[in-house]
Formats: structure tokens, sequence, C-alpha cells
């Protein structure tokens, strides 16, 4: 979830545009940031900044299949070089993708979300059993 929020009103008077074509993938597209290939999925409109780029998915892709694929990719490696390293449309356009069938991307996505949620839950009980050895240590040497 994001942190900042705008109002109705606000958009109003900035004349923002909301990009309502989601769900879709942002990403940075100018300077540093482009480095920390940082990728993130946006399912509800949203605003972004001239220094960010998103991928909105048509209806040939499955969106959990979609974002798993954005994951992969090293946008770092399409950057133009230089004292500020950038990309636009063109430069990440050129990206070939052999899309499986829907069907397929639907089961690729769910498996693989099946499988996050599980990587989060023994992340979770790892937290949970050092926090328990650290009582342990502290009860064994006070």
């Amino acid at each position: 979830m994001a942190n900042n929020y705008v109002t109705d009103q606000q958009i109003n008077e900035k004349k923002w545009k909301v990009i309502n074509d989601v769900p879709a993938v942002i990403f940075a597209k100018v300077g540093a940031a482009i480095m920390l290939n940082r990728k993130r999925m946006v399912i509800e409109p949203f605003l972004m900044d001239n220094n960010t780029m998103s991928y909105s998915f048509s209806t040939h892709w499955d969106t959990n299949f979609g974002n798993i694929f954005f994951q992969t990719l090293n946008l770092p490696k399409y950057a133009q070089v230089g004292a500020l390293p950038s990309y636009n449309s063109k430069d990440i356009g050129i990206i070939a993708v052999n899309l499986p069938s829907l069907s397929e991307q639907k089961k690729i996505g769910s498996f693989f979300i099946k499988l996050d949620s599980f990587i989060e839950k023994q992340s979770a009980k790892v937290k949970r059993l050092k926090v328990r050895k650290k009582g342990f240590l502290q009860k064994m040497f006070v």
C-alpha cells in the first residue's frame, strides 16, 4: 500500500493526470534509482512523476504471471549510459517476450503466488524461532 494519497480536489486543482490503466508495473526510468532495479505492481489508479515509467498489462497477460516476469527482468541493462542513466519506452519496447497461453500463464502465476506465500510463512516462523532462541539464551545466561 502507498504511504501517500491525494484527494480528488488536489488532482483537479493541480491538473494531474491519473493513470487508470491498471494493473501495471512501475519502475524508475532516470538516475541512479534505475540501478536498484525495483519494480512494483499497481492495482489501483495512480500518479507518478517524470522519473518513473509504467507498463500496463493487456488482456494477453495474466497479472500474476506478468508481475513475476517483470521481477526477473534486469532493466538496468537497457539503460542509456551517461552522467544520468536513463531509458525510454523505445529502450524497454525492444524486450522480446514469448508469452505462453493465458491458461498456462495463470498456472505459472498461481504457482509462484503460492510459493511466495509459503516463503513468507516460513520466514515468519524463522523470525519467531530467533526470538525464542534469544529468550532462551537470556534466561540461561542472566
